[in-house]
């Protein structure tokens, strides 16, 4: 199958939730949820932290499995690290996934974020690999979840006429922290939305 990134719905620059799935160098498996970062029709980047499977076992195997999945049972086995062996495919892929792609590491830089919860230096690596291979299950767009972060900010913004101070201070909140999200990850249109959706609340007095 042709290697392209966008058969499955990923866009330049924009960053996709997925379930990565590694090995050890006994051939145990590993899942975990993983932000990825769509650079290129056929290469990607994501940024781990120290501490993990996930982190070790890609230095160590320079290669891994990114899973495209919308069953929210698979994201949270897999963060709570309960996702058991009869889940996983021989080819080291999740059963049932969408889609999924196999990569190889090209290169690993130590990296961190001023807005970080963890700023020393060494304990982030942004890992960049190549797609080797894509298997398309179903049709899939992978999920940004800069979209859902709009939809939320939508359904707050239709009940601030309708709710006291203390739950409206709470949707300006969590308004402010969707549009932190949306800046990280999303892309022109999510962007896009989150300011008319600003403007609007300007016009309604809030502060922003």
């Amino acid at each position: 199958m042709e290697i392209d990134l966008n058969l499955i719905g990923m866009d330049k620059g924009k960053q996709y939730e997925t379930i990565i799935t590694t090995v050890n160098s006994e051939n145990v498996q590993n899942a975990a949820p993983i932000g990825v970062l769509c650079s290129g029709s056929d290469t990607i980047l994501c940024r781990i932290f120290k501490g993990g499977k996930t982190l070790e076992n890609i230095l160590s195997q320079r290669e891994f499995t990114v899973n495209i999945t919308h069953d929210p049972e698979l994201f949270t086995l897999s963060t709570i690290g309960n996702l058991s062996k009869d889940h996983f495919s021989r080819d080291n892929s999740i059963k049932g996934v969408d889609a999924y792609f196999k990569c190889e590491v090209i290169s690993v830089k130590e990296a961190v974020k001023q807005s970080d919860p963890i700023r020393k230096k060494d304990e982030a690596n942004v890992i960049k690999s190549k797609v080797t291979d894509i298997v398309i299950n179903k049709e899939v767009q992978a999920f940004n979840r800069a979209f859902g972060c709009v939809i939320e900010t939508l359904a707050n913004f239709t009940r601030f006429d309708l709710v006291g101070e203390t739950k409206k201070q709470y949707y300006l909140t969590r308004f402010r922290e969707c549009s932190r999200v949306v800046n990280k990850v999303g892309g022109k249109e999510e962007k896009q939305a989150m300011g008319e959706i600003k403007k609007e609340l300007l016009k309604k007095g809030y502060e922003i």
